[in-house]
């Protein structure tokens, strides 16, 4: 329902990220930084005006929703499918190397071995849609190196998901049911199933005789949306990457040009220019800080596991695919974000863990409240300096003698 303190608090994210967020771009950075520091201003962080409610959560939902559909529309399936091995490689090793430093970490810490095993899930995240609004600011996600990034992220989350719900289901009855682990497979691969056969076969049958009378089109565009994340949903796999392959579907191959340029900006507007600052402003708002010195030293090393990790994992995962040392801490650095997705796992686990408690399941929670508090603000962390490694790194990559593909594409994003 929307209230007049709803449009309030609207009205002051969005007026208070569009300042920061140009700030932030007249020097060079990313305007997802100052959409950020938005949020820790107004939310509970700092000065506390806005706090977060049931209409703003769903307004970030939609935001990381359609930017992953406007994403899907901008990159090439067939570039994603030829670099599946790249990614799964690089996607294996950022997952496996974090988990274990995670892990390690954890129990170096005192945690039981149920909290290494989530904080070890935790540190192993990578979060799809703040790489694609990365990605896309610096317009690399068309290049090479974006198409292994974007296939690392989709496989990392499957891998999340296996881990998740092997979680859960040890803490639950103690032992490991690999009849679970099989139907969570079988359902991922049905969805894929599904997705090949849409794309190939269903949807082209309409896109061609698709014309934007009324903005049929761009409803159109919607209701593949929703049915491709409510299928992603049913897979277990989050809503944004059926968002992302229904952006696959409506591409510039199978629209008339001018009906898919309609669409591609309908999107970009509703989603960079109103939702995702709502969604950046968002991640802020569950940022919760302790100054006691247990806590302090037990984050900071949680960072640099979790940004470590990453970078050596991807890195490594890259290497064995021959690419080169620049194009490795590319996307290391590339793979390092986590926002939303580290949030709604260490929120699921900490509920579940109440309730696991509460009827005499567990003795000890899943996850404590500090370890929570930590999770989220590595989450936090990562996201921010996601977007200025990346850079660092292309910049670095790109002044060297032999320029790469994606150099052209930062150099364009500089000239806009």
């Amino acid at each position: 329902m929307i209230t007049t303190n709803l449009i309030l608090n609207l009205l002051l994210i969005l007026s208070v990220a569009w300042i920061l967020g140009s700030l932030f771009s007249r020097f060079g950075l990313p305007a997802m930084l100052g959409e950020l520091l938005a949020g820790v201003i107004l939310g509970p962080p700092l000065l506390g005006v806005v706090l977060s409610s049931d209409a703003i959560e769903l307004l970030a939902e939609l935001g990381i929703f359609f930017v992953m559909f406007h994403s899907g529309m901008e990159m090439d399936p067939k570039e994603l499918l030829e670099h599946i091995w790249p990614s799964l490689g690089v996607a294996l090793g950022g997952f496996v190397i974090p988990y274990a430093l995670g892990f390690l970490m954890a129990k170096a810490f005192g945690a039981t071995l149920f909290q290494a095993l989530v904080i070890g899930m935790g540190v192993s995240v990578t979060a799809i849609a703040v790489q694609m609004v990365i990605l896309y600011s610096m317009r690399i996600n068309r290049s090479e190196l974006g198409h292994v990034i974007v296939g690392a992220a989709i496989a990392d989350d499957i891998f999340a998901l296996i881990a998740f719900s092997t979680i859960l289901g040890l803490a639950e009855s103690g032992n490991i049911s690999f009849l679970a682990i099989g139907f969570i497979l079988l359902k991922v691969i049905a969805f894929f199933g599904l997705t090949i056969l849409m794309g190939e076969f269903v949807v082209p049958r309409f896109t061609k005789h698709l014309t934007d009378k009324g903005g049929k089109a761009f409803t159109f565009a919607v209701v593949i949306a929703l049915l491709m994340g409510y299928c992603a949903e049913l897979a277990g796999l989050h809503l944004v990457v059926g968002a992302f392959l229904a952006g696959q579907f409506v591409r510039r191959e199978i629209l008339d040009s001018r009906v898919y340029e309609v669409i591609n900006d309908r999107f970009f507007g509703i989603s960079y220019g109103f939702l995702v600052p709502i969604f950046f402003a968002s991640l802020s708002f569950n940022l919760h800080l302790s100054l006691e010195p247990s806590f302090l030293i037990f984050s900071l090393v949680l960072i640099l596991v979790a940004i470590v990790g990453k970078l050596v994992g991807c890195g490594l995962g890259a290497t064995l695919f021959k690419y080169n040392l620049w194009e490795s801490t590319i996307i290391g650095f590339g793979m390092n974000g986590r926002g939303a997705v580290e949030l709604v796992v260490a929120t699921v686990v900490l509920k579940k863990s109440q309730e696991l408690m509460a009827n005499g399941v567990i003795t000890a929670p899943l996850l404590t409240g500090d370890q929570f508090s930590a999770l989220l603000l590595m989450a936090f962390v990562t996201t921010i300096l996601a977007p200025v490694s990346l850079k660092w790194a292309v910049a670095r990559a790109c002044g060297s003698a032999e320029r790469a593909d994606f150099c052209e594409l930062w150099d364009e994003s500089k000239g806009s």
